[in-house]
């Protein structure tokens, strides 16, 4: 049985959740992780000033905003940036957040 986690489809994505989620300095870490190259990465990874459940709670606030994707390869998540997708819904937003942060 293959283990799956919901992500919105793209035309649900919406400027709000993606402003929300990105508005946290943690999953902005996280963003500008996956986009400088680590184009998938696994949770444990990431080096976050943060509890691993806390860790946790970011990574689903970004997939669940649409910033994210979140794939189990055997026990472990994978995470990608939506970059396609965001660039899609909303050109130009996701550049301007990794420049100011």
């Amino acid at each position: 049985m293959v283990r799956s986690l919901e992500h919105p489809e793209r035309d649900a994505i919406t400027i709000d959740g993606v402003l929300s989620a990105l508005a946290d300095p943690v999953r902005r870490s996280i963003v500008s992780q996956l986009a400088d190259g680590h184009s998938e990465q696994a949770c444990i990874a990431f080096d976050l000033p943060v509890t691993k459940s806390t860790s946790t709670h970011h990574f689903r606030v970004l997939r669940e905003a649409g910033v994210i994707t979140q794939r189990y390869r055997g026990t472990a998540i994978h995470n990608g940036l939506r970059r396609e997708d965001l660039d899609w819904r909303f050109p130009g937003l996701l550049d301007s957040v990794l420049m100011a942060g």
